[in-house]
């Protein structure tokens, strides 16, 4: 018995990509920031607090006064391209592209929060014929808020389509061997150009502590994370240190805080330390303003010498291979069929193994 293929095969391309970062506004302005800002705190995912309580705190109070603030900070690290973050992605995107040149497969970038939009971004593989969808969120470490929150924009969307295409989602990669050299790689670059400083901290997107009681695995990860990379490296133990940023408000979150953590490095006499950030798959206000900034300055001030922020990995060789493999391998079997492959003539989408497996069923069937 011959398997007809979908009815979208010969549309177009057979595999899509959909490429997921947070998020930027759309210019470093009061205005921009707001409505960026409206749209990810409004997100339950990322402030769970009931609806009653939190939305007139975000537009009484938060809406109100943290545009202004974040729009300065964001002016400090804007370039010419724009924001830091869309123009890495949009690299990553382009880089990714060429690596899959051949091989039938489109992909696309798509902000959980602004623009371009999940949304429009689905709309655009819709468009191109794609009936098999690779949604690969650019978090390493799994949270709820992130990962999670993509997977509910994607649902979003495709709950208004009419015919479905099959869909993958990794829940995040932070202990994938090609993730861990390629971090590994770019402190070693670092401690070539800038010397090996007196510690490395790992800094990660901090998380409240309530969170991690209620399940969220994504304090272990970072700690797994900055152990393999350190391991990897032989690092000793007392070189190295994880800590989180980013807090916000008057809740517990996790710890050590980095802010706190250089502050007491620099007054304990340690001169010269190098931050990392590896939850961060491209640079953006987190690294570039309050690491490579803000806290650069504070630790210098406390004391310490000499300061070096690691980039994050962006579009570098070493990044596009990790994202290249992630794609081959949640892609198996799918990168086949998008490739026009043998295997496609007889039982579409199967691999070879599972083709035999197959017309042995038939056969027991008849």
């Amino acid at each position: 018995m011959n398997i007809a293929p979908p009815p979208w095969r010969g549309k177009g391309a057979a595999l899509g990509v959909l490429l997921s970062n947070l998020g930027t506004p759309t210019a470093p302005t009061p205005r921009a920031v707001r409505h960026f800002l409206r749209e990810f705190l409004s997100d339950p995912r990322v402030v769970e607090l009931p609806r009653w309580l939190w939305l007139p705190l975000l537009h009484g109070i938060v809406l109100r006064l943290r545009p202004r603030y974040a729009a300065r900070a964001y002016a400090r690290i804007w370039g010419k391209e724009g924001s830091p973050l869309l123009t890495h992605s949009e690299h990553q995107a382009a880089r990714l592209t060429e690596r899959l040149a051949g091989e039938g497969v489109k992909v696309v970038l798509g902000m959980r929060y602004g623009q371009p939009s999940i949304g429009s971004a689905l709309e655009a593989l819709r468009a191109a014929g794609v009936g098999r969808l690779l949604v690969l969120p650019l978090f390493p470490q799994y949270s709820a808020v992130t990962t999670a929150s993509v997977f509910d924009a994607v649902a979003r969307t495709l709950r208004s389509w009419r015919s479905l295409p099959e869909v993958r989602m990794p829940m995040g990669y932070h202990d994938d061997p090609g993730y861990i050299t390629a971090v590994a790689h770019a402190i070693r670059v670092a401690f070539e150009a800038h010397g090996v400083p007196d510690r490395l901290l790992f800094s990660f997107h901090g998380l409240p502590r309530d969170a991690v009681e209620r399940g969220d695995p994504y304090g272990d990860q970072c700690q797994a994370t900055a152990r393999l990379v350190a391991d990897s490296m032989g690092l000793q133990p007392d070189r190295w240190q994880v800590a989180f940023q980013s807090r916000v408000g008057p809740r517990a979150w996790l710890a050590p805080y980095t802010l706190e953590t250089l502050t007491a490095w620099a007054r304990a006499g340690v001169r010269s330390v190098q931050v990392v950030c590896p939850g961060f798959a491209a640079d953006c206000l987190e690294t570039l303003e309050e690491i490579d900034i803000r806290n650069r300055e504070a630790f210098l001030e406390a004391g310490g010498k000499a300061f070096h922020y690691i980039p994050a990995l962006n579009d570098s060789p070493q990044h596009i291979e990790v994202l290249w493999q992630l794609v081959a391998r949640h892609g198996r079997g799918w990168l086949d069929a998008a490739r026009g492959s043998p295997v496609e003539r007889g039982v579409y989408g199967l691999g070879e193994g599972d083709q035999q497996d197959h017309e042995q069923d038939h056969e027991a069937e008849r």
